[in-house]
């Protein structure tokens, strides 16, 4: 196995780095976007999954005839039912309602095994659910092997190795800031340590969704897979974070529709909420320069949601449009061409 791991190594990155001009404030504002939808699997996510059974692997944890498991919104179960079948494994994956329906085809396509819970928790999500569903299948079967993406070393750990150097060797000079949507918190945590040993200056910034309580959030129904979170971050702290961005699913929207739009850049729900973190954060700060959003996936999985007017009205949002912009819309930033 670890032959055949050492391969799928091999296909990790380098994802692109695009720069794009934003209208922030009536100044046009250079973001670059780091579209992770690229890389393996569609998302940031096969760096996680790669490391989280590389460290199984080396510690003996996982052996020949193991099944992997794990609680997923999505990006992380596709990634690890990719590596499974490549590692001719099986893998189970514990999803909820927010899962978007092509996200369970992949996962059906690559041959996982797929546990729904339907039940909220106490924060008005679903992971304290699924993980309770992650308890009840390892006790019933020790060939089961979880990943936990929540608590592993090996998460944070694979994106300070890969996804931060690759990161910062592909820009002119070190950024003012890099965003970042946070949810376990392993990406932007692995990330950020890597900045703060080769690019102290540069300020981390991590971008959250309403309702979530990932990092210092309040608890709340939140209806976006693939950032926030139902219970604080085991990776995240003050060293780790210098400011703290919440988004909400307008602003999202909006952002995802206005790349696409205008860049013809598909990107996820997640990254529409991290440029919605940057419009606010740049129109504070004029001095900012060079600053990077990581793009976490792309946004074919989204077009039942922050791409549908239908969706977005379906939860009580008003889908963003002609309308006069508004607070919720973080600067109303509009994109006006690539650079």
């Amino acid at each position: 196995m670890q032959e055949r791991l050492r391969h799928f190594r091999a296909l990790l990155g380098p994802t692109p780095v695009t720069p794009v001009t934003l209208d922030v404030g009536g100044r046009p504002r250079t973001v670059h976007l780091k579209l992770e939808g690229h890389n393996l699997a569609g998302s940031v996510k096969a760096r996680t999954a790669y490391g989280l059974v590389r460290g199984l692997l080396e510690s003996g944890r996982l052996r020949p005839g193991d099944r992997l498991l794990e609680s997923t919104s999505g990006n992380l179960g596709i990634a690890l039912a990719m590596l499974a079948r490549y590692l001719q494994m099986g893998f189970t994956a514990v999803v909820d309602p927010l899962v978007a329906p092509e996200s369970l085809r992949r996962l059906s396509e690559l041959g996982a095994e797929v546990v729904t819970v339907t039940e909220r928790d106490a924060s008005g999500g679903y992971l304290l659910s699924r993980l309770d569903r992650v308890a009840q299948l390892l006790e019933e079967n020790p060939r089961y092997v979880w990943t936990n993406q929540y608590g592993s070393p090996d998460n944070p750990a694979v994106h300070r190795e890969l996804t931060g150097p690759e990161l910062l060797g592909q820009l002119p000079k070190a950024p003012d800031a890099v965003f970042a949507a946070i949810s376990t918190g392993g990406t932007f945590a692995g990330v950020s340590r890597y900045f703060r040993e080769h690019s102290p200056t540069t300020e981390m910034v991590a971008v959250d969704i309403e309702g979530s309580v990932a990092f210092r959030g309040r608890p709340g129904r939140r209806h976006l897979s693939g950032i926030g979170a139902s219970r604080p971050s085991a990776f995240l702290d003050d060293s780790l974070v210098d400011h703290l961005q919440v988004a909400d699913i307008r602003g999202a929207a909006h952002y995802c529709r206005v790349v696409l739009r205008e860049a013809g850049l598909h990107i996820g729900a997640s990254a529409g909420a991290v440029l919605a973190g940057c419009a606010r954060y740049l129109e504070e700060r004029p001095e900012a320069e060079l600053v990077v959003c990581l793009c976490a996936d792309g946004g074919e999985k989204y077009a039942g949601t922050v791409y549908n007017d239908h969706w977005l009205r379906s939860i009580g949002v008003t889908p963003p449009g002609g309308d006069a912009p508004d607070s919720a819309l973080s600067g109303t930033a509009i994109l006006s061409g690539v650079g």
